[in-house]
């Protein structure tokens, strides 16, 4: 039987992940493919690290990149992460002519089109189901499955971590550092959970899907992106009391032809399946003009479900090199240089809110609240006020009818300045 080789970067969790299942679904997929996989050559940083799983004698480490792309590999597989080195890995394996998996979310979305178009200078392959999402099956779903479908609109929770945070501050009413410690104690965060919970690799993920939805480049740093850190027990229980969950989202939306797009805490109706996803689960909800809605809903990182998605996308280029494909389709669009989105300005964007002052009990303040919102032209569908007379501070939160962000934001400027202002306003879009 006919051998592909692979040459593994980087050999941690996923890599690990990938390694098992190669193991453990073996003859499945032999059968699958008339051919056998197997790993060759790792590079790793460190040669004398104990690895999570013994790969066979045969397989040879190296901490020399050159000699993994120079080595005797049919596919490359980026697993290390990070930026300069997985770059540098990636346009040398391309250059040998070779084909490459990665599941570098943060790469694609930093230099994702130079990584495009070099491939297609080498007519090599460039796969990355596992970038987004875990083992969700998104990226295939958009290239493929709704290839012929025009996209009005993308949701997802992203980021299992800040979904963990935000369940267990649901379900429990534990605060935003408890859940955090509690998500690090269990492995879900990192020491330095930066990325996760300010919302950035969310942000990459969508960067990564706007293209193979859209097939358009909305620039990482033209993404709005607001993390979970404000979130508290108050705004969630509030949130409940509305009918609402908070989640973090991504969100992309065709707006009269152009891009609208952000990542941010958002209150989910409770009635939609998003609003009850869970722990570190991600999910994404899709819409198309023919197909209509659909979600895809499952774990969105771990060695195994990420190294599922990094499998298929090995797969899917043998089976285009038993086919004698001369240059995969990458892009999902032929191929084409990719030119960057008509993007709706997020000022001119609109949505409904949620409002949350912190203002002084006394006489006039919800007359001068409502007085202000009224000038901006923000119609309000829904209030309440909470907190024993004579307090600092209570709380009066607002539901506002869609308006644009515009208007909110000089809104609560205003606001923000007025005397019986205790701290600052607290705003959240409402899906």
């Amino acid at each position: 039987m006919d051998v592909i080789r692979l040459g593994l970067g980087g050999f941690g969790t996923v890599g690990s992940g990938l390694a098992k299942i190669l193991d453990s679904n073996k003859e499945r997929i032999e059968k699958r493919l008339g051919k056998r996989l197997e790993i060759t050559t790792v590079l790793v940083r460190d040669l004398n690290r104990k690895r999570a799983f013994e790969l066979g004698p045969d397989v040879t480490f190296t901490d020399d990149l050159s000699a993994l792309v120079n080595g005797d590999v049919d596919i490359v597989v980026e697993l290390m992460g990070g930026l300069d080195t997985a770059k540098e890995l990636i346009l040398n394996a391309f250059s040998k002519g070779k084909h490459v998996v990665t599941a570098n979310k943060h790469l694609l979305a930093e230099h994702g089109l130079e990584l495009f178009d070099a491939a297609r200078a080498n007519n090599a392959g460039l796969m990355f189901e596992a970038s987004c999402a875990g083992g969700i099956p998104i990226v295939q779903t958009l290239k493929e499955s709704l290839a012929g479908d025009e996209i009005i609109k993308m949701l997802g929770i992203m980021n299992g971590t800040a979904n963990y945070i935000l369940s267990e501050m649901t379900t429990k009413g534990m605060d935003f550092a408890s859940a955090l410690a509690d998500a690090q104690d269990l492995g879900y965060a990192e020491a330095d959970p930066t990325f996760d919970i300010e919302g950035f690799d969310t942000a990459h993920k969508l960067c990564v899907l706007i293209r193979m939805a859209y097939g358009v480049d909305y620039p990482l740093a033209d993404i709005p992106i607001q993390g979970i850190t404000g979130v508290t027990p108050m705004d969630i229980e509030f949130a409940r009391e509305f009918g609402y969950r908070i989640k973090l989202l991504a969100h992309v939306e065709n707006v009269r032809g152009r891009l609208e797009a952000g990542v941010h805490p958002a209150l989910v109706p409770y009635t939609y399946l998003l609003a009850r996803v869970g722990g570190n689960y991600n999910a994404v909800r899709l819409e198309g003009n023919a197909v209509g809605p659909i979600m895809l809903h499952g774990q969105g990182a771990g060695d195994l479900p990420t190294g599922s998605a990094v499998l298929a996308d090995i797969m899917n280029l043998v089976r285009k090199m038993n086919d004698g494909c001369s240059r995969p389709d990458n892009t999902g669009f032929g191929n084409d240089p990719i030119v960057k989105a008509d993007i709706l300005p997020p000022e001119e964007s609109e949505s409904k809110y949620y409002f949350r002052f912190t203002v002084s009990d006394r006489t006039g303040v919800m007359a001068a609240i409502t007085r202000s919102m009224a000038d901006h032209g923000i119609s309000i569908a829904q209030a309440v006020q909470k907190g024993e007379a004579g307090a600092e501070g209570v709380p009066l939160v607002i539901i506002s009818h869609e308006t644009p962000a515009k208007a909110v934001d000089d809104m609560i400027s205003e606001m923000d300045a007025m005397d019986f202002t205790v701290e600052p306003c607290v705003k959240f879009r409402i899906l």
